[in-house]
């Protein structure tokens, strides 16, 4: 939505032929769009200003076609700005992998916790991630536990500066990131694609000696090569060390 090339003339708030206000019009096209999915449910809006771009209307327009939508229950709007708040599911499929690297499938009884932080990521990540020596970026820490405690798993993944600039809903966690507040960020390899970013996992998988568990490192890149993430998952199995790679393309 936000990537339309804006119209060259701004309409105003006026009524359009017919005695339809032009507020009420955008809200129309706005809801079909987000009925396609173009905006997933839950996902935060465009800002005004882009949302006027879009449909090339004043943002006052825009602000009473909001209002509109907001009244009949169709947006919610908190702190963080406005959200499509339709019954259902993305239209969209999400991608193949599950963020973190770990995360266990949606139905299985286990509990897990998940926090952001603005930090020095760990011993190892910042090269990798082309990042200097002492520089800070999204740290991203989770951790869960089968029933009882049986199997436990861990994951610490660092971003980019790459990807912090290009995937926006992961950018807007900076201000945010403060270690303690619970972070939902399952949808990242959905972000990335919709940014444009095609993914190429590379997992490493090794035994780590003396211990029940093996260690697995997530090494993610785009089609330039760029590095967009590394992830570090410590779980309680037994396995041989095993690489593999596999890529996700970019949404269309």
């Amino acid at each position: 939505m936000a990537r339309t090339t804006p119209h060259q003339h701004v309409r105003t708030g006026q009524p359009l032929h017919g005695g339809e206000p032009l507020y009420r019009r955008v809200a129309t096209e706005l809801l079909g769009e987000l009925r396609t999915g173009t905006v997933p449910p839950g996902e935060r809006l465009p800002g005004e200003r882009q949302l006027a771009e879009h449909f090339g209307v004043s943002r006052e327009t825009v602000r009473q076609a909001l209002q509109l939508l907001r009244r009949e229950g169709l947006i919610a709007t908190d702190r963080r700005g406005s959200h499509a708040a339709l019954p259902g599911v993305p239209v969209e499929a999400p991608a193949v992998a599950g963020f973190p690297l770990g995360a266990p499938q949606a139905g299985r009884d286990t509990v897990a916790r998940a926090t952001v932080a603005w930090e020095v990521p760990p011993p190892g990540h910042a090269e990798p991630l082309g990042l200097a020596p002492g520089r800070p970026t999204l740290v991203h820490r989770y951790w869960c536990a089968s029933p009882g405690g049986r199997e436990q798993r861990t994951a610490v993944t660092s971003f980019s500066a790459v990807t912090l600039a290009e995937v926006e809903e992961l950018a807007r966690y900076r201000d945010r990131a403060d270690g303690n507040g619970a972070a939902e960020l399952c949808r990242t390899y959905d972000w990335m694609r919709r940014a444009g970013l095609s993914l190429h996992h590379r997992d490493t998988i090794t035994r780590i000696p003396g211990t029940p568990s093996v260690r697995v490192t997530r090494q993610v890149h785009d089609q330039h090569a760029r590095p967009l993430e590394l992830t570090e998952l410590v779980m309680d199995v037994q396995e041989d060390a095993l690489v593999y790679e596999f890529m996700v393309p970019a949404a269309v």
